[in-house]
């Protein structure tokens, strides 16, 4: 997929104020310190269209940008921790949560997981919770140039053989860099792939 324009369309504070729900959307989400808006960036090939920030917890609002006037690309609030009030962790949660579970054209939903990092028992409980809720999702592990090549895919192995523990199969997995592309040409051919299936069986989301 060529990204020919990206626009930002707008942020929202609940679910119900997003978008018109008339294009197929995909979701990106993950600890709040995970990489997030750099990948986002790195996939439209913008450095300033998601907000990054050394501090964690940067993303506070659902953020919609349209991509090449076909489908629509959703920055999600981080999960775990970030420099917020506990009373405010639970407001991301509770705004999550409904997005995903209400917003009817949310056609995947990619979480993202630091690959640095052995398994995380929240990265586990929301990839279970999704699995239990019939949410589409994509595992992307972030940050691969941080580890040596060997090291990285040590560590998808050991999250793929926890996640196999309870699932009899797994989602798609994909493994990215931020600071060097890598796995982005990856991820934009899955979403193009998907948006050619909903076009040739002609699946439609109404407002």
């Amino acid at each position: 997929m060529i990204i020919k324009t990206v626009e930002f369309v707008k942020s929202s504070q609940k679910w119900q104020d997003c978008p018109e729900p008339t294009l197929p959307e995909y979701a990106f989400i993950g600890r709040s310190n995970v990489g997030k808006s750099s990948l986002i960036n790195a996939l439209m090939n913008h450095k300033d269209l998601a907000k990054t920030s050394q501090t964690p917890g940067k993303t506070q609002l659902i953020n919609h940008f349209i991509v090449n006037e076909e489908w629509f690309l959703t920055d999600l609030p981080g999960y775990g921790y970030a420099r917020v009030s506990k009373v405010m962790r639970k407001d991301f949660e509770k705004l999550n949560t409904n997005y995903i579970l209400n917003r009817k054209n949310l056609v995947n939903l990619y979480v993202l997981v630091d690959v640095r990092h052995t398994p995380q028992q929240i990265d586990l409980e929301f990839m279970e919770w999704c699995g239990e809720s019939g949410v589409p999702f994509s595992i992307v592990f972030t940050k691969a140039d941080k580890l040596r090549p060997n090291a990285a895919l040590k560590n998808v192995e050991d999250y793929k053989a926890k996640l196999l523990e309870s699932w009899e199969e797994l989602p798609p997995i994909f493994i990215t860099s931020a600071e060097k592309k890598e796995g982005c040409a990856e991820l934009l051919k899955n979403i193009s792939k998907t948006n050619d299936y909903l076009k040739k069986n002609k699946i439609r989301f109404d407002g």
